[in-house]
């Protein structure tokens, strides 16, 4: 339950999706133009180069990569900034540019020290803000935090500053945090999906049922049909062991878009929990038909194969669920099952060993682990992955009753 649920809710990548990092602007100081937002007018120092010619030589490379950057050609922008650096390397235009170019081109790791030395230089709130914007699109996202908390706390915060802050937040499992700054996103841009959605996942972290509730009825008054509330709402279902309705909200989400990311994994998933194999595997196969590279449902269609006893069929999709998540514990303990039901007890060790890393209080894995010892004559050790395995399976069973009996 708690694998899939991780699986379910991609925060990470929602964050470097084009969609959402398409509204992350990176403001242009200097340049005036198609495309470019001139957001503040700023005393620039005059360069630091005496002779006229080098500041000829300066403005000349500096004109020709801003008219690159007004015809989107920032490929060519950047060495003719990085050549106005070697000549002036104190240039604010030239700094804050290359900054921009190399956010635009999809490194912006590499734009902060840039962004970073022209604050030093001249410390302004435009050139922070892209300093956060890098930060986030390279998931230093604390960092971007310590540069928006400022921000943000201030009355006047705008509708990015506020969102960046809310996702960069999110990032940090900070989520109470981060609903207050996407509602407050959310009160200035009230249609924005976008900022409703990543305000629906925080709050089905906090298990705020009604915040979550409230977030549905704001989204189903600007669309109706978003598949995105209804897998929200039937997720939050699913938490409060509501099945039947959770189900229903995943098939009114694949009804409204069958393209939906997680909406096949997840209804696959809920089957798969109800005991109806024969729908699981319909759903997971057709989310792998659209998204062959789905953790998910290939970890849970490699677990449907692997109990039809078709271990050898069911390696492939347990070794797919791990490249894209090798940290994913269900499906190392699938692959690790598989390697030991296909005779190959030394590959099994390995999965199960990676399986103790990533969840040491497993019982399964531990057990299995010493199934796979015994198998390749490691007998002492095999005894002891087993009774850890019931050591782990008492404390479990002590903690429930416990659990039962101060309720």
């Amino acid at each position: 339950m708690r694998e899939r649920q991780k699986q379910s809710i991609p925060l990470k990548s929602y964050y470097m999706s084009s969609r959402a990092l398409g509204r992350l602007g990176i403001l242009v100081l200097f340049v005036s133009g198609a495309g470019c937002i001139p957001i503040f007018a700023q005393n620039v120092p005059a360069p630091s180069v005496s002779t006229s010619g080098t500041t000829a030589r300066l403005g000349s490379l500096l004109s020709e990569a801003k008219q690159a950057m007004r015809q989107g050609d920032n490929a060519s922008a950047e060495p003719l900034l990085r050549q106005a650096l070697t000549i002036d390397p104190h240039s604010l235009e030239a700094l804050n540019e290359l900054g921009v170019v190399l956010a635009r081109l999809g490194r912006p790791s590499q734009a902060v020290p840039f962004y970073r030395e022209a604050l030093s230089l001249n410390p302004n709130p435009a050139t922070e803000r892209n300093l956060a914007i890098a930060y986030f699109k390279s998931e230093q996202y604390a960092k971007a935090w310590e540069i928006l908390r400022p921000m943000a706390a201030e009355r006047s915060a705008d509708f990015q500053v506020l969102d960046l802050a809310g996702l960069s937040l999110i990032a940090l499992d900070r989520y109470k945090d981060a609903a207050q700054c996407l509602e407050r996103a959310n009160r200035q841009q009230p249609a924005d999906l976008e900022t409703l959605d990543m305000l629906g996942k925080a709050y089905l972290r906090l298990k705020d049922y009604p915040g979550l509730t409230s977030v549905f009825a704001r989204i189903m008054q600007i669309n109706p049909n978003s598949p995105a509330a209804h897998v929200m709402m039937g997720t939050a279902y699913d938490d409060r062991q509501q099945r039947s309705e959770a189900i229903k909200e995943y098939q009114l989400a694949e009804a409204a878009d069958p393209n939906f990311m997680g909406v096949h994994s997840g209804l696959g998933y809920l089957y798969f929990r109800q005991g109806d194999m024969e729908l699981a595997e319909k759903e997971f196969r057709a989310g792998l038909e659209r998204f062959p590279n789905d953790p998910v449902s290939n970890c849970y269609l490699g677990e449907i194969l692997l109990n039809k006893s078709q271990a050898s069929e069911a390696k492939p999709y347990f070794e797919a669920a791990l490249k894209t998540n090798p940290k994913y514990g269900e499906a190392l303990l699938g692959l690790g099952r598989t390697q030991l039901a296909t005779n190959d007890p030394h590959g099994a060790i390995r999965s199960l060993r990676r399986a103790v890393e990533v969840d040491p209080d497993n019982f399964q894995v531990h057990y299995l682990l010493g199934t796979a010892l015994r198998n390749v004559g490691q007998n002492q050790e095999a005894v002891r992955e087993q009774k850890l395995s019931l050591a782990i399976q008492e404390k479990q069973r002590a903690r429930a009753i416990q659990k039962n009996e101060s309720q």
